[in-house]
């Protein structure tokens, strides 16, 4: 597995009506964010974007970096429902409800 990889995707929605989208890793992560409108670029926006950019020089660690990603997707309502966020140990996993 790259080191880079998300261990669960990151399933967001995009717009109502458009397929839901997966997430697989940091790289694809730090792509979307930087697309992101900079007029709706905010401190969750800032975190998200710090945490990818820090696991591309290993000064985060990529599930962190993953949690802040998920966080701003929850914050700016692009997380698709059915998303599972990993928990805290191996193997766990819990339904989000939004």
């Amino acid at each position: 597995m790259d080191r880079l990889q998300f261990e669960v995707p990151v399933r967001i929605a995009p717009a109502p009506g458009l397929p839901v989208e997966e997430i697989y890793g940091v790289e694809q992560a730090l792509d979307f964010l930087q697309d992101w409108p900079a007029r709706r670029q905010g401190k969750v926006y800032e975190a998200a974007f710090n945490a990818c950019f820090g696991a591309t020089v290993d000064v985060v660690k990529t599930e962190e970096a993953c949690r802040a990603f998920m966080a701003f997707c929850r914050v700016s309502g692009l997380l698709a429902r059915d998303m599972m966020v990993p928990g805290k140990r191996s193997g766990e996993a819990r339904g989000l409800r939004v």
